[in-house]
């Protein structure tokens, strides 16, 4: 079962600020649905409730310290390792072969060291930000992909879709 961190990330390494997108992509999101749909994606509390619903056609795990936290919809587990355990079982019933990790910030960080692949939207814009991707060390990593975009009419930016493969094996 591969894992699978899929991000969007500033040339400054922002993915987030004020609990949201620090840009409008458009191309980013509908990349985003076409990567997860079908899988079990797992996120953390604050990046579920940015979004402000469930992610539709997945199931959507959230990690919350917060034993009281609920939302219709959602899965809420306490920790990183029953979110990946209930993932597993979602794939396996589901047929799929990977386990998306959806961010915040804190949840990539844990998840960098097991990740199988990173799908990163590379957006060619460094905004302002409190919530950071971590680094991709290029010896850990390997660039397997890269599509260049323009902006597109709905879109803040230009991007590159970029795909990483872990060169060394997983520690998880």
């Amino acid at each position: 079962m591969k894992i699978v961190l899929v991000a969007a990330v500033g040339e400054n390494g922002v993915i987030g600020r004020d609990n949201g997108l620090p840009w409008r992509l458009r191309s980013d999101l509908k990349h985003f649905r076409a990567v997860t749909i079908g899988k079990p994606v797992v996120m953390g509390r604050k990046t579920y409730l940015s979004l402000g619903q469930p992610l539709k056609g997945r199931t959507n795990i959230v990690i919350s310290r917060d034993p009281d936290f609920a939302a219709p919809g959602v899965l809420a587990v306490p920790t990183l390792e029953a979110g990946l355990a209930a993932a597993r079982g979602d794939a396996l019933r589901r047929g799929a072969s990977e386990i998306i990790i959806g961010g915040g910030a804190e949840i990539y960080a844990q998840t960098m060291a097991i990740a199988d692949c990173l799908v990163i939207t590379q957006v060619h814009a460094a905004p302002p930000g409190q919530a950071l991707f971590p680094t991709i060390d290029p010896g850990m990593w390997q660039e397997t992909e890269r599509i260049e975009h323009e902006a597109g009419p709905h879109d803040e930016a230009n991007f590159a879709f970029v795909t990483y493969a872990r060169r060394l094996p997983r520690s998880g």
